[in-house]
């Protein structure tokens, strides 16, 4: 895939196009403000310079991000979506876990583990199952057109 393809199908991704690495990169990314120098994205997974360097140019090649050498990384607005969908698939598979009797800590690890192969399709239709919650175990749960209106999701209107 290159970043044309990416870029251009952002509003239908499936949440599955990119390794789960990466996909771990861009919530890092969006989780510290949307920008990073590499050096701390190595020191935070603990992976050599090079590493981060060959993962930033295959999400830059994508769209995702903006990489400017010896500068830093910044999401690109499909990035941000990207990462924001990233968080909310995390947050809600955490959050089906939870219900079927898996504690907090057990929920996070295992959705670690399996949230890379759930397409966005399947995402959308846990969350409308658990009524479009806002909070998850570990955070605000994004808010994602692709799931539900504005105005039905619960608490919404109230906000505007």
């Amino acid at each position: 895939m290159n970043q044309y393809d990416l870029y251009d199908t952002m509003r239908e991704f499936s949440g599955c196009e990119i390794s789960p690495r990466r996909s771990e990169y861009l919530s890092y990314i969006l989780e510290k403000g949307g920008s990073i120098k590499p050096k701390d994205l190595a020191d935070h997974f603990q992976v050599d310079p090079s590493t981060i360097t060959k993962a930033v140019g295959r999400l830059a090649d994508s769209g995702l991000v903006y990489h400017t050498p010896y500068q830093g990384i910044s999401l690109t607005d499909s990035g941000r979506q990207y990462a924001e969908f990233l968080v909310r698939r995390h947050r809600i598979l955490g959050l089906i876990l939870c219900k079927y009797g898996l504690s907090r800590e057990e929920a996070c690890r295992q959705a670690l583990q399996m949230e890379g192969s759930l397409p966005r399709t399947f995402v959308d239709k846990m969350c409308a199952s658990l009524g479009h919650p806002r909070k998850g175990i570990c955070g605000d749960i994004p808010y994602d057109i692709s799931c539900c209106s504005r105005e039905t999701r619960p608490g919404e209107r109230e906000r505007e």
